[in-house]
């Protein structure tokens, strides 16, 4: 579980063009270990916020925007930082291409694993066509307790977190990206764009596509761009990553969903947890039924349970921004398994020439889920602190 590694950023000065205060506002909610994420310049990659003795790191992205963790701000309240030179003793996040997969988290904790090329099948009886990269595995909680599977045996196609539509209808046939046993389409890793670290988060970019398999030849028929980063904020036994999933048309073809109960981001819990009664499901409505949640719609889920005696989980929160959000989700019946899946709503399409993208923050947690614990982070996600920069 060791992870070897360090990406060193150049703590370069600030130019006369970059921000020199950060002044956040709370708004309508109290704020508690909060990502706050915003537009300014930087000419470097690191910096630091400092008011009232705090001091907090704040790491540029590639997509040019800046973002720290606030510790604390009060419901109506404002906070202005002064904008100074990074801090040097801050623990950082990092990133390692180790092989087929990138890990993201501390030196010696991987707490998140990317699973890049095809992985290596666990067991002989599996048939070489379920061989599959591009997926989140393993998944662990801060005390090193893995919560994802990988090749279950009662669903050999499921893999930690994942991405796969099952119905579709592409160019007049029906390829199935979810159930790789039937051949009729499967999902591939492409490449690896970026990789990096910070003392805010580290996480990277990576390519893939689904490719149509009922046609006679390959046909490519969407490109998808995962952006995951996992954030330097651990507090109350939890840490966070996000997952923002971008999906075009790879020609002029639509893919077409039609209604079905399944299909899109999918989660599978670890082993330790199959059967009726062996995992927990908590929705943002407060149902704890698995069938009752079912076909519900609900900001957040919660999928917990024990491992090694103790009960850990994570929480999925789906972005309102995110299409038919909240969103339609699948809870099975006596699986480890969650689905987040607007299709339910009814017919749908991926668009020629139109992104789909999809967000997600996931908050991986020891204990039992606290329901007020998760509001706050989903409001915190939904509807961030007010940032204005001079």
């Amino acid at each position: 579980m060791k992870a070897a590694f360090l990406l060193s950023l150049a703590a370069l000065p600030l130019a006369a063009a970059d921000i020199k205060t950060v002044t956040v506002s709370a708004g309508d909610y109290d704020r508690k270990n909060t990502v706050v994420t915003f537009q300014g310049q930087l000419a470097g990659e690191e910096a630091e916020l400092s008011a009232r003795g705090k001091r907090f790191p704040l790491q540029r992205s590639g997509d040019g925007t800046l973002s720290f963790v606030l510790d604390e701000l009060g419901k109506g309240k404002e906070l202005t930082l002064r904008v100074g030179p990074p801090i040097t003793a801050t623990r950082r996040l990092d990133a390692q291409r180790d092989r087929s997969k990138v890990k993201l988290g501390r030196r010696s904790e991987a707490w998140l694993e990317y699973q890049a090329e095809p992985s290596e099948l666990p067991r002989a009886n599996i048939k070489p066509i379920f061989q599959r990269g591009a997926y989140l595995h393993p998944i662990r909680t801060l005390s090193g307790k893995v919560i994802t599977d990988d090749y279950p045996a009662n669903h050999i196609h499921h893999h930690g977190i994942w991405w796969a539509w099952t119905k579709t209808e592409f160019d007049g046939r029906a390829p199935d990206f979810w159930n790789m046993g039937e051949g009729k389409a499967k999902v591939d890793f492409v490449a690896v764009e970026r990789t990096w670290g910070g003392s805010v988060h580290s996480g990277f970019i990576s390519k893939h596509q689904f490719t149509d398999l009922t046609g006679g030849s390959p046909a490519a028929a969407l490109n998808e761009t995962w952006d995951v980063r996992a954030y330097n904020n651990p507090r109350d036994d939890v840490w966070m990553f996000d997952l923002t999933s971008t999906q075009e048309c790879a020609g002029d073809k639509p893919l077409k969903l039609p209604e079905y109960h399944y299909g899109g981001l999918g989660f599978r819990g670890h082993w330790d947890w199959n059967g009726k009664t062996n995992v927990n499901f908590l929705t943002s409505e407060g149902i704890t039924d698995r069938e009752k949640g079912h076909a519900t719609r609900a900001k957040w889920c919660d999928i917990s349970g024990l491992r090694e005696g103790k009960q850990v989980g994570i929480a999925i929160l789906c972005h309102p921004e995110n299409f038919r959000a909240p969103q339609h989700m699948r809870l099975h019946p006596s699986e480890p398994f969650f689905c987040y899946a607007p299709q339910q709503g009814g017919d749908m399409e991926i668009a020629a020439g139109k992104k789909y993208v999809s967000r997600y923050r996931f908050a991986v947690h020891d204990g039992a889920p606290n329901k007020d614990v998760i509001d706050r982070l989903w409001n915190d996600y939904a509807h961030p602190p007010t940032v204005k920069v001079e």
